[in-house]
């Protein structure tokens, strides 16, 4: 497992981090995503032979948030 925090910008409330874990969670590879709306990132922990980084952020980036 590969561990990431990827900073995302637009995340002010408990839908937005309901959305992004939400659709990070239903990602194969994905075996935790967890929100820290104070920092303005979520952690991921995934299987990296199974899912990029860059699949990651542009599932958050489908949410509609920024990804730093």
């Amino acid at each position: 497992m590969k561990k990431e925090t990827i900073q995302v910008d637009g995340m002010t409330c408990g839908h937005c981090k309901a959305s992004v874990e939400g659709a990070l969670n239903n990602v194969k590879g994905v075996s935790k995503a967890e929100v820290n709306l104070d920092a303005k990132n979520v952690a991921v922990e995934f299987n990296d032979g199974e899912v990029t980084i860059a699949k990651l952020k542009e599932e958050i980036e489908e949410q509609g948030y920024d990804v730093q």
